[in-house]
């Protein structure tokens, strides 16, 4: 049926119409605990403590915060066998990525190993993710190194380097928790995928970029991380590279890729990579112990600290002008590490179909830092690529971690003699081989093919990332994500709706070419709420839709203009600089002596029109529930009245 063939009561009886309600009005106490809740518990995770005992309820409580208490009770000896797999396998890439991922943040070795043991006992009691792997992770340690760096130089100073690292884990974990526990996990979110694509890359390039030190067998390489300063350095030293250590270098990062390209096309098999990096140290360590390659140019690790992890409580620095470093690279590591750690625990509970809390996830992961800060840890959260070793390796439960935790205490207690002649050369490959995994070109073309502003966020955190700095990178980043949603937010969807031919369904004419303008009506839908920051481009848009579609009157010789309907469906709130702007519309209709006419406007914004008295000043008789019940009316307005008597018709049904 066509919008010409809309019947419509000859008489205009009111009742005979349904009416767009007015919300019953609620108390302004009910209201703010009503939106309180839905910002900062959406999930409603006091739902399970309705209606039990105290008992009860102390026990939900700890399950809540320590989930061990809810799947140690059922724990089978099946679960342990394949968690007992997955530890041991995760603990043979967890040593020798600890180790490299140290190195990377310009610290002693031995805190690689110092963080894979306390941090992963701590989130097996308190984290919901059942695959996440916990440890230390390239980025993160690059951006760490990088941002402490600038202020205090590692060779120079390295006591005071590394206790502003525990502080800034310290002040990390303190964000992270505190994120949790005040529900504030959304503004994680403000890191867009092209954002983490875009800043992953260009974290990993920098980052391959620098192992061409150990590489190379360079002795003095710069601190900055950007392309231009690596490659002069690399460059002017040109006499000082070393052919021994390249040789050694290429053939265990052919290794190690060939290893994981084996395991990606036998999915089966994927123990094999995740022991090459184990395989790459005693390969490397018994050559240059037999060959004493370390004579010829070939740089070893050197003595590993025998023991457990030394209480660091007491190294935390909280005097100037050291404080206000640890705090801003606290902040940023936190936020960067929480987004990964998050991300990856989700993607991995999708696959199992289980539900992980994000709050929680901040919680645990928060505390595990600021108990790693006082244990000589520096920054953990759950890599990806460990995380992918456990999942494959099957892990049932998050005892894989405390299996992997059991795996590295024995190696600090009696093996770390054993990695005296590592080569730096092969800790270097096993960085270069896993951050190549970061640089997911796949995925920026795909933001090319989908959105091109996604892409452009991308590209400009790699290249921010790249040629500038770590921090530069981010701050680009967030900056066109940020300026992304303020553009959604002050420039909304506005679109002009037409018929579908033979029914009464409106749509975007842009959408659907075959949509039919009706004669002497235009129909404009708004695809936003209305705020102060949208309210006069939407004024201007507006006046702008009524021009363009006199003048395409005007060009057709159709009908001339006297109803604008404004479809408000997708208006979920409107402010009272919304209220304004409507207001401002509704006087340049009546001045152009066209009729504006109101769709379906949702329960806030009814109440709001209501108490602002527009809908009294408009006319009731001009609100609608349907695009077809206004276009009808309109119609019947249209063919029944005379245009003069528009004004008596709409005071008669204000007085309704």
């Amino acid at each position: 049926m066509g919008n010409t063939d809309y019947e419509y009561p000859s008489s205009l009886n009111m009742e005979s119409v349904p009416c767009v309600a007015v919300p019953p009005p609620q108390p302004f106490f009910k209201s703010l605990k009503y939106s309180l809740k839905e910002t900062f518990f959406p999930d409603d995770p006091l739902r399970r403590f309705k209606n039990q005992p105290a008992s009860k309820r102390v026990v939900l409580g700890l399950q809540y915060f320590f989930p061990i208490f809810e799947w140690a009770p059922q724990y089978t000896l099946k679960f342990f066998k394949s968690d007992l797999i997955a530890g041991i396998t995760i603990a043979s890439l967890a040593i020798p990525q600890g180790i490299s991922y140290a190195k990377l943040a310009n610290l002693p070795p031995i805190l690689g190993l110092y963080s894979s043991f306390i941090p992963p006992l701590i989130y097996a009691m308190m984290g919901s993710s059942r695959d996440l792997a916990v440890g230390t992770v390239a980025v993160g340690s690059l951006l760490m190194g990088s941002m402490l760096s600038s202020v205090v130089n590692p060779n120079q100073n390295p006591k005071l380097f590394l206790h502003l690292a525990f502080t800034a884990t310290f002040f990390a974990g303190v964000l992270q928790a505190s994120l949790g526990l005040f529900r504030l996990g959304f503004i994680v979110d403000f890191l867009s995928h092209a954002t983490i694509v875009g800043f992953m890359g260009g974290a990993a390039t920098v980052v391959c970029l620098q192992q061409l030190k150990s590489i190379l067998g360079l002795e003095h390489f710069t601190h900055a991380a950007d392309i231009v300063s690596v490659m002069r350095s690399v460059f002017t030293q040109t006499h000082e590279w070393r052919w021994e250590s390249a040789v050694l270098g290429v053939c265990f990062i052919f290794f190690l890729l060939l290893t994981r390209f084996f395991s990606k096309r036998q999915p089966k098999l994927f123990w094999v990579s995740a022991m090459a990096p184990l395989t790459s140290v005693i390969l490397g360590s018994v050559l240059v112990y037999f060959t004493h390659a370390e004579k010829h140019g070939v740089q070893v690790i050197g003595e590993l600290k025998k023991g457990l992890n030394p209480t660091s409580i007491t190294d935390l620095v909280f005097v100037s002008p050291y404080m206000s470093t640890a705090i801003k690279t606290g902040l940023v590591v936190g936020i960067i590490a929480l987004a990964e750690g998050i991300a990856v625990g989700r993607s991995f509970a999708m696959f199992k179909n289980y539900h992980i809390d994000g709050n929680k996830e901040m919680i645990a992961i928060g505390t595990m830092n600021i108990v790693g800060s006082f244990t000589s840890c520096y920054l953990t959260t759950g890599p990806f690529s460990r995380s992918a070793v456990n999942y494959n390796a099957g892990c049932k439960t998050a005892a894989s971690n405390i299996v992997m935790s059991i795996a590295v205490m024995v190696t600090l207690l009696c093996l770390t003699p054993l990695f005296h002649y590592t080569p730096l050369v092969v800790l270097s490959a096993i960085i270069v081989s896993a951050m190549l995994g970061l640089i997911d070109y796949e995925a920026a073309i795909h933001l090319w093919k989908i959105d091109k502003f996604d892409f452009v966020v991308c590209i400009s955190a790699y290249i921010g990332v790249v040629f500038g700095s770590v921090e530069i990178g981010l701050v680009i980043a967030v900056a066109l994500s940020l300026l992304r949603i303020l553009l959604f937010i002050a420039r909304p969807r506005t679109f002009v709706l037409g018929n579908i031919p033979n029914s009464v369904i409106y749509r975007n004419v842009d959408q659907y070419p075959n949509a039919n303008h009706v004669p002497g009506i235009l129909i404009l839908k708004i695809d936003a709420p209305i705020y102060f920051a949208n309210s006069s481009y939407l004024r201007e848009r507006i006046t702008r839709w009524i021009d363009e579609e006199e003048d395409r009157i005007k060009a057709t010789g159709e009908t001339s203009l006297q109803y604008v309907i404004m479809d408000m469906t997708a208006v979920g709130n409107i402010d009272t600089s919304g209220i304004s702007m409507l207001e401002e519309v509704k006087k340049i209709a009546d001045r152009r002596e066209l009729q504006l006419v109101l769709v379906n406007p949702g329960s806030e914004v009814m109440k709001k029109l209501n108490k602002s008295k527009f809908h009294v000043d408009l006319g009731q008789k001009w609100f609608y529930l349907t695009v077809a019940e206004a276009v009808g009316a309109c119609n019947y307005m249209l063919h029944a009245c005379k245009p003069n008597s528009m004004k008596d018709e709409q005071e008669g049904w204000n007085n309704v």
